[in-house]
């Protein structure tokens, strides 16, 4: 068996480890506090990845540079 073909037994092995037990059990788990939980459930209702910040940026930009060209006139 090649190192590479060892490699992924070993990477298959660990994922198989972690979805074998009893039907109830979600996986490794981490424990945070209330606070901090109502922190994160808190901050999931804003934007805060820095790329997607600057497409809605530049998606303003464009939305202010079309506005420039619009005309409304009242057709009777």
């Amino acid at each position: 068996m090649t190192d590479t073909e060892e490699r992924q037994r070993a990477l298959d092995a660990s994922m198989e480890n972690e979805s074998v037990g009893h039907k109830d059990n979600y996986g490794p788990m981490v424990q945070i506090s209330i606070k901090e939980y109502d922190k994160l459930k808190e901050k999931q209702h804003y934007i805060t990845d820095k790329s997607l910040i600057e497409y809605i940026d530049k998606i303003e930009f464009f939305v202010k540079e079309l506005r420039k060209h619009i005309v409304r006139v009242d057709i009777d």
